[in-house]
């Protein structure tokens, strides 16, 4: 039974689970945001929550072990150990999962397709199965094969596409059948945040990167860009939420997630002041969370006055 259970910690644990709640934070404020404008279905949000949730896992999994068997985790990264590295899991074992996860993402998203479009909507069915495809090939393709994108630095256009512009837009597009105007400044805002995160990620992992040849943004910016960059990441995000809760104002609820901006802040002011990259690790799940809460309080915000 120890077995068992220290078997089935282990394979949590490669899920990273600390990543999944940021990767349903656009899904959540797209749902406010419909349910506001009277399209939300719970069967459509439940739905694209495990499809979301299958996406990230399986990205997780696919990022383990291309960094794995490229030997980019290694003695000299900071954050947590990974499972191939650490051997309790073989390259062999992880790509069976991986495998499996892609066919239980396949369903799930062809389920999802299927329930918010069925055969009225021929051609977003069409566009949606692609872009869930899309999703699944670039989640695998981060950091596994000879030019996995997450080793030239790409990974941040990824991040905020998929998790900002495809999470919050695409989402509100399966509840709404068609594209509004007030989604755009949240997907960006949401967008811009998780790429902050996968940018502390990499500032932390930076020389260890640097010396596995893995060519992140933060490996090309260095030290000093890279700070400048997170900046304009985060001040973006919060210019452009606080410019949609002006836009959109018709009570003081909407302006509720400008609590967010404290944690936002004093985050800033951590990295700015930073010198050893292993403090950054607790920063992460910070950022992560605080995104999250942004999300929800955006929702809330904007469908209190309803």
């Amino acid at each position: 039974m120890d077995s068992i259970m220290q078997n089935i910690s282990i394979w949590i644990s490669t899920m990273r689970l600390r990543t999944l709640p940021l990767s349903i934070a656009g899904i959540i404020l797209a749902a406010f945001l419909a349910h506001y404008n009277g399209v939300f279905e719970w069967k459509i949000f439940i739905l694209a929550i495990l499809t979301t949730l299958s996406f990230q896992i399986l990205s997780n999994l696919a990022n383990d072990y291309g960094d794995g068997v490229k030997g980019t985790d290694n003695e000299n990264r900071i954050g947590p150990e990974r499972a191939i590295q650490s051997g309790e899991i073989s390259p062999e074992e992880l790509m069976n999962a991986i495998k499996l996860n892609i066919v239980i993402s396949i369903i799930l998203a062809f389920t999802l397709i299927f329930s918010a479009f069925g055969v009225k909507h021929f051609l977003l069915t069409i566009f949606f199965f692609s872009l869930g495809i899309g999703s699944i090939i670039s989640a695998i393709r981060y950091t596994m094969g000879n030019n996995a994108y997450g080793y030239k630095g790409m990974g941040d256009v990824f991040v905020f596409v998929f998790f900002g512009l495809v999470s919050v837009i695409g989402c509100y597009v399966l509840f709404a059948k068609q594209i509004d105007h007030v989604i755009f400044l949240p997907a960006i805002t949401i967008g811009l945040l998780s790429t902050a995160v996968l940018n502390l990620n990499n500032m932390r992992d930076r020389l260890s990167d640097k010396k596995s040849n893995k060519i992140t943004l933060a490996v090309k910016l260095g030290e000093k860009n890279v700070k400048i960059y997170h900046n304009i990441l985060v001040l973006g995000a919060i210019i452009l939420s606080g410019l949609f809760g002006l836009l959109y104002f018709t009570s003081l609820y909407n302006l509720i997630f400008i609590i967010t901006y404290i944690p936002l802040l004093l985050h800033l002011k951590r990295v700015n002041g930073n010198i050893d990259p292993k403090l950054l690790d607790p920063e992460l799940k910070k950022l992560a969370l605080t995104t999250v809460l942004l999300a929800i309080l955006m929702g809330i915000g904007h469908l209190l006055p309803f």
